[in-house]
């Protein structure tokens, strides 16, 4: 015979309230809230009632045992433990997504995907292993974006993204993968000409390779104008391509990539400038179903956990 309190809660043999398992739907439930900030617009996005929405995010929070919504006139807004939740939940969906993908057949993965992501992320990792993903899917297309100052994909720019940015808007599907970690770097030839000491901090009599004003937001850009203290670089860049090939000639110091700076030879002399990135995969919520989507995105996932040292450095 089952326990109950006065309230007709079950209870256990100690007497508190007996927590309900887990439900899968109930997560789905709380990540479209989440991401809408409205129960509207998570019934919408899942295909759902407003009432059964709304009962889902109750049993989460029963399971639980604490709140994870501010229920406001303006929306739903989470709470402290609602964000704690909403890293492990994304990776719960992520997994999901990953597992169900596998169970497809490969022949039947076809079409065009448009990844947009940063141009050293494209360089570093992704055309490099780019062949292996051909050969397992030949039937598909992937379409490289690295123009990502552009690219929106809530305006459908883009199926996917690779990014180092986290949208805050969006019916998006977010993960965090890792780290893409800075380093400032030099070439051999500027290293033995320096002045200074190798494990000096300050940089007065060096040398940079700046980047243009149109891309002042670029933390690495922020840092060298930090360093630099109203002194002009040597140069300037409107891309990483350009940026590496100035340092690896001498030019100047300059703020790098760890992945890409080691593998041309470059010295660095600082390893941790503070202004390592988290890097995000980002996904069309509607398009996560898609098989090319799941392809794409399981690769992803794949090259990151891959390189997970040579990216944080």
């Amino acid at each position: 015979m089952k326990n109950t309190d006065q309230n007709g809660n079950e209870v256990s043999k100690i007497g508190k309230p007996r927590r309900s398992a887990f439900v899968w739907d109930d997560i789905r439930a709380f990540l479209a809230v989440a991401r809408a900030r409205t129960l509207s617009g998570a019934a919408e996005s899942m295909g759902l009632g407003l009432a059964t929405v709304s009962r889902r995010i109750e049993r989460l929070e029963t399971a639980l045992g604490q709140p994870l919504f501010l229920r406001q006139q303006s929306g739903y807004r989470l709470t402290d433990e609602g964000t704690a939740l909403l890293e492990r939940a994304e990776e719960m969906e992520a997994a999901a997504l990953s597992l169900s993908s596998g169970l497809r057949q490969e022949a039947s993965v076809s079409g065009v995907v448009r990844l947009a992501t940063a141009e050293n992320l494209a360089t570093g990792i992704i055309l490099p292993e780019l062949p292996r993903l051909q050969a397992k899917y030949p039937r598909m297309t992937l379409e490289i974006i690295t123009d990502i100052a552009t690219v929106n994909l809530h305006r459908r720019d883009a199926d996917i993204a690779l990014r180092m940015v986290k949208p805050e808007r969006g019916n998006v599907t977010l993960q965090r993968l890792g780290t893409l970690g800075y380093g400032l770097y030099g070439a051999p030839s500027y290293i033995a000409a320096r002045k200074q000491a190798m494990d000096a901090n300050a940089f007065d009599d060096d040398d940079f390779v700046g980047w243009s004003d149109s891309f002042a937001s670029l933390p690495a850009a922020q840092w060298i104008e930090r360093v630099l203290k109203s002194r002009a670089p040597t140069v300037t860049t409107t891309s990483l391509a350009t940026q590496i090939a100035a340092c690896a000639s001498g030019l100047g110091l300059a703020v790098l990539p760890h992945v890409l700076a080691k593998s041309r030879g470059l010295i660095c002399l600082e390893r941790d400038l503070g202004i390592d990135q988290s890097i995000w995969l980002v996904t069309q919520s509607d398009l996560a179903q898609s098989s090319r989507i799941r392809v794409v995105a399981d690769f992803l996932r794949d090259l990151v956990n891959k390189h997970a040292i040579e990216l944080s450095g």
